[in-house]
């Protein structure tokens, strides 16, 4: 059985869809503590808190922007400061603004807003979280970046972009950490069924077949499907193992 006990595990965008499957995933495998980082939604930060609860563990909720360097260092400070330690960061806040726009139309806010949350919000929350792991001699990164990382989507150039750069990010701070004994891996989904997708699954059901019919398990992911990945990535199950990319996208995309 994986086991967390008596571990911390900070997870970035906790309040709602994947970050809240994998808070509630953390709590079940006998974590001490939950971080639930949530920037806008307290109402959903506070339901994933009593969940976390309800299964055995303390859920401490904090409220920052990630993409802002000194709003990481405080959450991660939040951490430290009541348990003194910090075992597992998972990087998974992130925006993936629905409208299709061809790069030649696409709006200046919208590119930097997605490079902002997507890249610079993993950079401030990995940087700090390897500080303190790097301190104590061990720890896990988990990032999750998308399918669109890897075989680029048209409409969404921005998403893409930031995506791939958090693949290659994954990739470069598992070989800097990997001396201090700190393991930095990624997941990689594809379509998940969560409020951030809503608009594209729930509203159109002939893009809903479209979408399933490229995927060969035929059917897409619930956001659990994708927190189970991200617990065995920062398990001893996995403890040899270092700057991956976890595909979690049903057989849609087969990257070796």
């Amino acid at each position: 059985m994986v086991s967390f006990k008596d571990q911390i595990i900070l997870i970035t965008g906790a309040s709602r869809g994947v970050g809240a499957a994998v808070a509630m995933k953390f709590a079940e495998a006998g974590a001490k503590g939950v971080i639930i980082n949530y920037h806008v939604n307290w109402e959903a930060a506070a339901k994933t808190a009593a969940e976390v609860e309800r299964m055995g563990a303390e859920a401490v909720i904090v409220q920052s922007d990630i993409s802002v360097p000194e709003q990481a260092h405080h959450l991660v400070r939040q951490a430290l400061d009541r348990y003194g330690r910090l075992d597992v960061v998972v990087a998974n806040a992130g925006i993936w603004p629905p409208a299709d726009h061809l790069v030649t139309e696409l709006p200046d806010e919208q590119w930097e807003d997605t490079i902002r949350i997507n890249i610079n919000g993993v950079y401030y929350i990995c940087r700090e979280g390897a500080r303190v792991m790097v301190g104590q001699r061990s720890g896990n990164i988990i990032t999750v970046s998308s399918t669109a990382g890897q075989r680029g989507e048209a409409g969404h150039s921005d998403y893409a972009a930031s995506k791939g750069a958090v693949i290659s990010f994954t990739k470069s701070l598992a070989t800097e950490l990997g001396p201090h004994n700190v393991r930095v891996n990624c997941v990689a989904p594809g379509w998940i069924d969560t409020d951030m997708a809503a608009d594209a699954l729930r509203s159109d059901e002939e893009m809903l077949r479209r979408i399933t019919d490229a995927i060969p398990l035929r059917r897409v992911a619930t956001a659990d499907d994708v927190a189970g990945p991200i617990l065995f990535l920062a398990s001893e199950l996995a403890r040899h193992v270092t700057g991956e990319i976890l595909n979690v996208n049903g057989g849609a995309i087969l990257c070796g």
